[in-house]
C-alpha cells in the first residue's frame, strides 16, 4: 500500500481509492487514518486529501496559492482516481463532500457511506438512488466493503 497526501504530486499511479468526504478538522473524525489502517498491506494507492500541514487561518480565496493547491489537488486526485470513497460524518456540514457528490454524480467509481443522523441525508439518499450509485450506513461496512476492493 502506497498513501498519497495532498499536496505530493501523484504519479501515474494504479488501483487508487481516493479518500473524500468530511474532514472539519476537529468536528469529523479521522476516518481517512480509520480507511488507511484497513487496507494495510493492500495492492492500493491512497489519495487522501487530509493535509498535515493544514492552516485553518488560510483565506479560502483563488487567490491564495496554499488553498488553491490544496483544491487543485483534491479536484486532480478525483479525476485520477480508481475508486471515490465519500464518507459523510454525522458530527460535521460537510459543504465540499457535498459539492464533490454534485460532482461525481455520473462517476462509477463512486461508493457513498452517509449514516443516519447526517443532516442532509435525505437529499444524499435520494441523489444517490436517482443515479445508482452504491450507498453503505456506516463507516464500519464501507470499511469491511474496501477491504474486498482489488
Amino acid at each position: 500500500m502506497k498513501v498519497i497526501k495532498a499536496p505530493n504530486p501523484i504519479g501515474e499511479e494504479h488501483n487508487t481509492i481516493f479518500l473524500a468526504g468530511s474532514i472539519e478538522m476537529g468536528a469529523a473524525v479521522n476516518w481517512q487514518e480509520q480507511v488507511t489502517a484497513a487496507l494495510d498491506g493492500k495492492d492500493v494507492t491512497i489519495l487522501n486529501p487530509r493535509r498535515e500541514d493544514w492552516d485553518s487561518s488560510w483565506v479560502q480565496s483563488i487567490d491564495n496559492a496554499q488553498f488553491r493547491e490544496q483544491v487543485e489537488w483534491e479536484l486532480n486526485a478525483l479525476e485520477k482516481a480508481d475508486c471515490i470513497l465519500l464518507y459523510f460524518d454525522p458530527t460535521t456540514k460537510s459543504p465540499i463532500s457535498l459539492l464533490e457528490l454534485g460532482i461525481h454524480v455520473r462517476n462509477p467509481a463512486l461508493i457513498v457511506c452517509c449514516p443516519e443522523g447526517f443532516w442532509r441525508k435525505g437529499n444524499v439518499d435520494v441523489t444517490c438512488r436517482k443515479y445508482n450509485i452504491p450507498q453503505i450506513d456506516t463507516l464500519g461496512e464501507l470499511i469491511t466493503k474496501i477491504k474486498g476492493l482489488e
